[in-house]
């Protein structure tokens, strides 16, 4: 049950990951209906604008990609039918694992941020 469950959320994550890099490569991050809170500042410059876009497509895509490959090692022993089993050490990687995938998807979202900052300096 507990591969399950493992299995769905890298699944969620991957399927985040993948709707926010679409929202980066359509360049529709700084809408308001489409898009994602950011600076009025990267809102209005278009040069931010696309800055921003190409942060979210990228390091979402990124993080997409990251969440995606765990998928097959957990799928084999989902798969195996209880035949084979993850020690505690390859639950604390796939928990670290996790938590670099969420730190990847995120930093394009804290740099607009700066880039907001950066823009009023």
């Amino acid at each position: 049950m507990a591969y399950i469950f493992i299995f769905g959320c890298f699944l969620l994550l991957g399927l985040a990951g993948s709707l926010a890099a679409r929202t980066g490569y359509r360049g529709k991050v700084c809408d308001r209906s489409d898009g994602y809170e950011v600076p009025a500042e990267v809102k209005s410059d278009p040069g931010l604008r696309k800055r921003a876009n190409n942060l979210v497509a990228f390091w979402c895509t990124g993080a997409a990609v990251l969440s995606f490959a765990p998928l097959v090692p957990i799928g084999t022993v989902i798969m195996s039918g209880g035949g084979r089993s993850v020690g505690t050490w390859g639950l604390v990687v796939f928990a670290v694992y996790g938590l670099v995938v969420v730190i990847v998807g995120a930093y394009p979202f804290e740099k607009i941020k700066s880039l907001g900052r950066s823009a009023e300096q």
